[in-house]
């Protein structure tokens, strides 16, 4: 890498890094040592083919997403539980609710498997359309949107204060027209 390259990648750095920081820790399910290993990883790979890529920032995505992806596999058969439980009933309301919300929803991705995760991130999150996260993740869209739908519903089982349904008062089977009467 000459000069000029090297000047190039380090501005691209400077500038991208806090969002693809954001991402790679959505994707490592909010650790933030693995989010900058992750990161630096795939910029180091892409430090290799600077100057032949054409869009520096989707071919970081793309290593962030496929070395997570890979790091899954591997982590797969060593999975961590949690020894510490939510309380049933806050002791008091302080005004945290968003703060225990971003906790609670944290902690389910982090409870998701490493598919689905990715999927979430990539369509809610880096608002990528379905024939992106396809081609991205090596997959059809029809995965992508079977796999994505099954997250939200994970996602909605884990932490039920996602759910809308569950926030207006209608349970399974329930219509807004009996919900009212």
């Amino acid at each position: 890498m000459d000069d000029e390259e090297e000047r190039s990648f380090r501005a691209f750095v400077a500038a991208r890094s806090p969002a693809l920081m954001r991402s790679a820790t959505l994707l490592s399910g909010g650790d933030t040592h693995a989010a900058e290993d992750l990161l630096q990883t795939a910029l180091a790979k892409t430090a290799g083919r600077w100057k032949r890529l054409e869009s520096p920032e989707a071919y970081v995505r793309q290593v962030l997403y496929r070395q997570q992806v890979s790091l899954w596999r591997l982590l797969r058969s060593r999975r961590e539980t949690t020894v510490a439980e939510l309380p049933d009933t806050p002791a008091r309301e302080d005004g945290t609710g968003a703060a225990e919300l971003r906790i609670l929803v944290r902690r389910a991705l982090a409870r998701l498997t490493a598919r689905q995760r990715a999927m979430l991130v990539l369509r809610y999150f880096e608002d990528c359309p379905e024939r992106d996260v396809a081609e991205l993740l090596g997959c059809s869209v029809g995965t992508v949107r079977s796999t994505t739908h099954r997250a939200l519903a994970r996602l909605r089982t884990l932490v039920p204060e996602l759910d809308p349904a569950a926030a207006c008062g209608l349970g399974v089977g329930n219509s807004p027209v009996e919900a009212r009467q």
